[in-house]
């Protein structure tokens, strides 16, 4: 015979179900696949309010390879593998992993152009209340903390949209903290890049520098997005990374689609292109 219950015991039972749980209080609903559709808005929206508390007006988005140290780092590495080679001058993994530590240190300078182009537009453009052509970077390490950080020393806000990735990614510490961020969703991190940029500039990188500058190119080639300044930074590596030209002559894009994008080599120059393009789309209004 089943044990009887008294009521208050029911009711305590009643309250112990996940049933009863307040929605938005119950992590295992939100955590479900039903809830995506919840999950993916509230990353569209939580973004979106912090912008307008923060007064962020436009930014200028930096991508770049996590891997681009800077030189004080980069020489440090291979110092310690070339000691580890001079022990054992044979290893061929040593070997391997002292040749890429010098092609980092070669390209190392642009961590400190990506620091230089953000110092230089921080103070340029920032004022006390509205701010304009904010940098925002993906939030890591490499030439996102060099953006971060140029912004960081002339006192200037910075945005880091960091994402949840299987090995685990840190935040710069040179984000402004109201401005630091944590995505799941790789989809609505792209569109928080995108809703204010008035510029990308591009750094050299590896998969996700591509996937954000060709998703860029395609929204702009598309018009799915209006037309904005795009800079691949480090003419030289990007011209062996991609072959424009190729993609023209076998007709799988236009001539024009080349006017999408610039080259510059200094951070100045990077600048004052974007400069120019704003100017000159303000004289040429009817």
């Amino acid at each position: 015979m089943a044990k009887k219950l008294d009521a208050d015991e029911m009711v305590r039972r009643l309250k112990e179900s996940p049933a009863y749980r307040v929605a938005y209080k119950d992590l295992d609903f939100l955590d479900s696949g039903y809830a995506r559709p919840l999950r993916l808005q509230a990353e569209l929206m939580k973004p979106e309010i912090t912008f307008r508390l923060n007064n962020i007006r436009s930014t200028i988005v930096v991508f770049g390879g996590t891997r681009i140290v800077e030189p004080a780092k980069a020489i440090k590495k291979v110092q310690q593998l070339e000691r580890r080679l001079k022990k054992n001058a044979d290893n061929i993994q040593v070997q391997k992993a002292l040749a890429r530590a010098r092609r980092i240190l070669d390209k190392s300078r642009y961590y400190d152009e990506a620091r230089e182009f953000a110092r230089i537009v921080s103070i340029e453009c920032q004022q006390m209340t509205q701010h304009e052509f904010v940098i925002i970077t993906g939030g890591g390490p490499g030439i996102m903390e060099a953006a971060n950080r140029g912004a960081f020393e002339t006192n200037a806000k910075s945005i880091g949209l960091n994402i949840t990735l299987p090995a685990e990614q840190q935040p710069n510490p040179y984000i402004t903290p109201s401005l630091c961020m944590h995505f799941h969703y790789f989809a609505v991190r792209k569109m928080h890049f995108l809703l204010r940029a008035k510029a990308l500039v591009a750094f050299p990188g590896g998969f996700g520098t591509l996937d954000e500058l060709f998703e860029a190119l395609t929204l702009i080639q598309t018009r799915k997005i209006w037309k904005r300044p795009i800079v691949l930074f480090g003419e030289e590596y990007w011209k062996k990374v991609i072959d424009f030209d190729y993609l023209v002559s076998e007709g799988t894009i236009d001539e024009e689609d080349l006017e999408l994008f610039v080259y510059a080599d200094k951070a100045v120059d990077a600048w004052n292109y974007i400069k120019y393009f704003y100017k000159a789309a303000e004289n040429n209004k009817p």
